[in-house]
């Protein structure tokens, strides 16, 4: 299983694709891809927003469900998803639903 991870250009944000081939601030909004085509569509979509300069660094990422929530496999993703790990008063981490880099 996979999801398509980005970061947005307008504030450097981590961003996810979702539902609609939204970008999303959450990974657990993510569109979860379960078979190659859709991998292969989540790339085209994210080539897209690159082509338009909505995101940078589009990337798979490997992730498992836990619990019905979505991990990522790979501590660079998760730190992603957290926020900075040094300054739990800023980035996602300060949200009430973020979760631990961990």
């Amino acid at each position: 299983m996979k999801i398509l991870a980005a970061n947005r250009l307008t504030d450097g944000e981590t961003v996810w694709l979702g539902a609609g081939d939204c970008w999303v601030e959450s990974i657990d909004a993510a569109h979860v891809a379960r078979d190659k085509e859709d991998e292969e569509r989540l790339l085209a979509v994210g080539k897209g927003g690159l082509a338009s300069n909505q995101v940078i660094d589009v990337t798979l990422v490997d992730i498992e469900t836990v619990e019905g929530r979505i991990h990522p496999l790979r501590l660079r993703e998760r730190i992603r998803a957290g926020g900075p790990s040094i300054h739990p008063d800023l980035g996602k981490q300060a949200r009430l639903n973020a979760r631990s880099a961990a």
